[in-house]
């Protein structure tokens, strides 16, 4: 159920779009060899501010660490029609719908550093998908 603050709480348009994503967890208090392994989820929107990414967490007690940015996330997003990927690294905002069989849930992502280049092209990205055709 969507929160009637939602939309205050955002600084950027989201669009809803499927992109495939590749991430890698990174720590600089964890060990282990989950932290080596690259991982493949799908986008479920993306705006200028983030992502939300529906993705594998493989350490069910990494989420608190998650939450309070012990662990982020480096992730490579290809936009439809483009030639090379997105590259930022993002911490989680919040974790949702979590799957203990599959270990997948949906989560909330904001680019902690992202270049300019590549927020202006996800910037006119979501323009493209919001024209009608």
């Amino acid at each position: 159920m969507s929160h009637p603050l939602d939309q205050e709480r955002r600084e950027f348009v989201r669009v809803r779009v499927q992109i495939p994503v590749r991430y890698k967890f990174l720590s600089k208090l964890r060990t282990g060899p989950e932290l080596e392994e690259v991982f493949e989820g799908t986008t479920t929107n993306v705006g200028g501010g983030g992502l939300l990414l529906l993705g594998r967490i493989p350490v069910l007690d990494w989420i608190p660490d998650l939450l309070m940015s012990r662990i982020v996330l480096g992730v490579n997003l290809l936009l439809p029609q483009e030639e090379s990927p997105i590259k930022a690294l993002t911490r989680v905002a919040w974790v949702e719908t979590f799957d203990e069989a599959t270990m997948k849930c949906n989560l909330g992502l904001r680019f902690k550093e992202i270049t300019q280049s590549d927020k202006d092209r996800i910037f006119k990205f979501v323009i493209r998908v919001q024209m009608p055709s």
